[in-house]
């Protein structure tokens, strides 16, 4: 770990364990997934859990090729948008694929969304196309057609003005145009809200993600080790990019079969990987909590599963200890990914085909072909080993940029390359990464990410509201909830109850308020900036008794 000179003093960075690697990142996305096709052709690539559908990697390649050809005869073309309103299923796949050999980009949408917070990511964005179900087109019929977006659903009856999805899935494959897709083309845009304010497009290029697929699954001695015989559990939402890329592409590279999970339930989830033999179990925390309590798991023969990968948000030593008792067969480790960061920065070990030992609670090792350093957030000074400071990250992994806000990228990625996390953690003497806090601002509801300023927009355009702040809670069953500080403007009467469901009316269920609390002022810096340390200060003293 030769140590950099920067500025004349030498800075601290942190490698892998594991060696680089040839990582063919000039490849296009849909090329390198498919590189190994022809071993595993026949073999099942996706099962539809709640149909028991079987598509082969044959089937899956040739789909995907269709529906770019079907994008192209319904004029989309390279660099524009489709956007993926859809829950997990094998369109998604199709879907994404497809915009990936037509060099166009997909951007992902919660269907939950409320139809105000949909049409602000299709603005942003410039969507050009919608693919959904039937039972969401309402929430954006009225301004696809204003915006002349068109709308393909993928159910069997299609609602009026709508394309059925077989127009793209049956088109002709010979059609598709040849285009010249570059490794900086935008391949991928995830919407994240960054270290702070509004959710911003996360523009995710080929090389980007064939470098994360990379570093993760690839090599004599991978970091993650999935393989061809292997059955990967697809419960986690594909509009994530956690699902996207650590269950979907890494699951594709290594001609792994998924199996695709519309929603999480518990024992659906139990029964399903006992019917089809799951070997790799990629969860969140909420999910480990669920399967931590459940007294049915025992009913099940869960004895295939051979890794459980916990990510998206910290998961604490007693649940872990808990699941390893569960599933003594099972490596338990965790992940550590930040959308902007391509996304995984860090890996557990114990994945690895020739695995490390590794302690509980740490989330992993920095990934290979990479660098990382952790900076005192006061000095800017690159810290060793054992002192918490920001997480930062560099390598070909890491975004391009947001999309059409050079300002947030700057403040996000600094001229010399390193992207700044906004996570406070430290390495310790076994290069392994333990995470602390956040330094940003973003609650983290069930691994979903709310923006605190979202929501404290929303408060301060009711006027019974002067001034308001949202900070997380802890909270045993999500994680954190969002919570409100709120200042009445004179006169005002608006209770509790009143602003919960005022928000309610706007947001997605996860960025609902969970409690509201009438204070005299916010407190604030002299630049204007919330303290919302001393509000969780507060909380953790048991605000307001």
């Amino acid at each position: 770990m030769a140590p950099e000179l920067i500025n004349g003093e030498a800075d601290i960075i942190f490698r892998s364990k594991l060696p680089d690697i040839y990582i063919p990142n000039h490849l296009p996305l849909h090329s390198y997934v498919f590189e190994n096709i022809s071993k595993v052709e026949s073999r099942p690539c996706l099962i539809n859990g709640s149909t028991g559908k079987i598509y082969t990697y044959a089937e899956v390649e040739l789909i995907a090729r269709k529906v770019a050809s079907g994008f192209n005869k319904i004029g989309i073309q390279q660099y524009q948008v489709i956007m993926l309103l859809l829950p997990n299923c094998p369109e998604f796949v199709f879907s994404f694929l497809g915009a990936s050999y037509l060099g166009a980009t997909a951007t992902m949408a919660n269907p939950f969304f409320t139809s105000a917070e949909i049409l602000k990511q299709v603005e942003a964005s410039n969507t050009r196309l919608i693919i959904t179900q039937a039972c969401y087109v309402d929430k954006v019929k009225e301004f696809a057609q204003e915006k002349n977006v068109q709308i393909v659903c993928i159910d069997d009856t299609v609602p009026d003005g709508c394309l059925h999805f077989s127009e793209l899935s049956q088109a002709e494959e010979a059609d598709l145009p040849e285009v010249d897709i570059r490794p900086d083309d935008v391949v991928a845009l995830p919407y994240s809200s960054g270290t702070t304010g509004l959710p911003k497009g996360v523009m995710l290029t080929h090389q980007g993600l064939v470098t994360s697929v990379g570093q993760q699954v690839d090599g004599e001695n991978p970091n993650l080790y999935f393989h061809s015989e292997d059955v990967i559990l697809c419960v986690l939402p594909m509009f994530h990019v956690y699902a996207l890329n650590s269950i979907m592409l890494c699951g594709l590279r290594v001609g792994a079969t998924i199996l695709i999970m519309q929603k999480f339930e518990i024992n659906s989830l139990l029964q399903l990987a006992e019917k089809h033999k799951v070997t790799v179990a990629p969860i969140v925390p909420p999910i480990v909590l669920a399967i931590a309590k459940s007294p049915d798991t025992e009913k099940y023969d869960l004895s295939s599963i051979r890794i459980m990968k916990s990510g998206a948000a910290p998961l604490g030593k007693e649940l872990e200890d808990t699941v390893r008792a569960k599933f003594p067969n099972a490596v338990l480790g965790q992940g550590y990914g930040m959308t902007e960061a391509g996304p995984v920065l860090a890996m557990c070990l114990s994945f690895a085909k020739e695995p490390f030992s590794i302690k509980a609670g740490a989330c992993g090792t920095v990934v290979r072909n990479a660098d990382m350093k952790i900076l005192d957030p006061d000095t800017g000074k690159s810290l060793p080993r054992n002192q918490p400071g920001e997480i930062c990250i560099r390598g070909a992994q890491i975004m391009k940029g947001y999309l059409n806000n050079p300002e947030a990228t700057k403040e996000t990625i600094d001229q010399d390359g390193w992207l700044h996390t906004g996570d406070v953690g430290y390495i310790d003497d076994n290069d392994e990464l333990f995470i602390v806090d956040r330094l940003k601002e973003l609650i983290k509801y069930k691994g979903f990410q709310v923006a605190p300023a979202e929501l404290e927009a929303m408060l301060l355009s009711h006027p019974g509201i002067r001034d308001a702040a949202v900070v997380a809670k802890k909270d045993d069953d999500a994680g954190e909830v969002p919570v409100a500080f709120v200042v009445k403007s004179n006169d005002s009467q608006i209770t509790e109850d009143e602003i919960k469901k005022f928000i309610s009316k706007q947001v997605v269920f996860y960025k609902r308020i969970n409690r509201v609390y009438f204070m005299e002022a916010i407190p604030k810096a002299p630049s204007g900036k919330i303290l919302r340390k001393d509000l969780r200060a507060k909380l953790a003293a048991g605000y307001p008794n």
